[in-house]
């Protein structure tokens, strides 16, 4: 893909998820950097702060799968990659 064409993506990336995600614009930047990078994302905060709805608007976005972890006290490695580590 040309320079070109992938700044009209992330241009439009952006103007679809500015309808959704008000005062976004920064930690939405970064989750796009990881994602072309592939690179891996902890979104952490207060709850209320619209980070699901951040994942899962940009996972519409580029028609990706969603899939989330809740952190919890007892959480072991186990329970998420479904073996001992």
């Amino acid at each position: 893909m040309k320079p070109e064409e992938m700044n009209l993506v992330l241009k439009k990336l952006r103007e679809e998820a500015g309808k959704v995600l008000v005062g976004m614009e920064e930690p939405f930047e970064l989750l796009v950097v990881a994602l072309l990078t592939g690179g891996h994302v902890l979104l952490e905060g207060v709850p209320g702060t619209a980070k699901t709805l951040m994942a899962k608007t940009l996972a519409h976005l580029v028609q990706a799968q969603y899939g989330r972890v809740q952190f919890t006290p007892d959480l072991m490695p186990s329970d998420i990659l479904g073996t001992s580590v």
